[in-house]
């Protein structure tokens, strides 16, 4: 994309980094996230309401929110969506530069778009892309989106998640999640169009509240020769406690064959926290029948 520079400095101006302090005793420290994470976001309103990813903001004791310009503002947890990845900060001002938040659904494959992300202080990066893959996303850490945009990233992108994905108008069409430069060179989008269904339910409530919590029993799996495997369990989820083991091979979930990640993580889908989920599993030539009582995400989180 031949990005003009006054749009890539209008994008750039609505860029901020992030950085978050976790204290070392919280879960997200402990499953790999740190206890101090750095990322990007994007002022989305005159008002100062920053959009980012919610994996920066989990356990977060202080958030600081770093200008273009370098000022430091500390910021707020204005909501976290478990169910999307996305998180929604605010900072003081009234006159902030900021971003149109657009729907991704129009995109199509081949699509030019580019990508602003902080690195740290005034720093920029930015990179020209194309979108490479829109629909069905789901991943190791019990994840799934129902649609995602995935983007080419080059080798030199090493901007922080969290950040813009804009089309050629500068509208952010999706916010990125995860960078898998260094393995396949692409980025995991968040589509816009989530932010837009929870805007106000974030403001309002801190939460999703049309969009009922989903079970999660807290597992990392994935697919092996149409057999699904338990990459490792959680300390202190549901699955811990119900006796889930690394290298556990799973069987059934409420009765139903599973030979893929996605069909048990659409079995753990269709129930609710509270609900007991059955699932039997293989391990050490032996079959187990376990009942494990899913959670919130964000009740494990809190």
């Amino acid at each position: 994309m031949n990005a003009t520079v006054r749009l890539l400095e209008k994008v750039a101006q609505a860029t901020v980094g992030v950085h978050s302090q976790v204290p070392p005793g919280h879960v997200s420290a402990a499953i790999g996230l740190g206890t101090d994470r750095r990322g990007a976001g994007t002022i989305v309103s005159p008002d100062g309401y920053v959009l980012t990813v919610h994996y920066l903001l989990l356990g977060a004791q202080s958030i600081i929110v770093t200008l273009p310009g370098g000022e430091q503002l500390p910021a707020k947890i204005v909501g976290k969506d478990y169910n999307t990845g996305l998180g929604l900060l605010k900072i003081d001002g009234s006159r902030h530069p900021y971003l149109e938040v657009s729907s991704s659904e129009g995109c199509v494959v081949g699509q030019e778009v580019f990508t602003v992300s902080s690195l740290g202080g005034e720093r920029r990066c930015a990179d020209a892309g194309m979108v490479t893959y829109t629909g069905p996303f789901d991943a190791v850490w019990e994840f799934v989106l129902d649609r995602c945009v995935c983007v080419t990233a080059s080798s030199l992108n090493i901007g922080f998640s969290g950040g813009p994905i804009c089309d050629n108008h500068g509208r952010v069409l999706a916010v990125s999640y995860l960078n898998f430069a260094d393995v396949g060179r692409a980025i995991l989008g968040i589509p816009g169009e989530y932010y837009l269904a929870a805007r106000d339910e974030l403001v309002r409530h801190g939460k999703r509240t049309s969009s009922p919590s989903k079970a999660w029993v807290g597992v990392l799996t994935y697919t092996l020769r149409e057999h699904v495997v338990i990459a490792g369990v959680m300390p202190g989820s549901p699955g811990d406690k119900a006796g889930l083991k690394q290298g556990d091979l799973v069987i059934t979930a409420d009765g139903h064959d599973i030979n893929e990640r996605r069909m048990l993580y659409d079995v753990l889908r269709s129930h609710r926290p509270g609900d007991n989920i059955a699932v039997k599993v293989l391990r050490d030539n032996r079959v187990f029948n376990l009942e494990i009582p899913a959670v919130r995400a964000e009740d494990y989180f809190a």
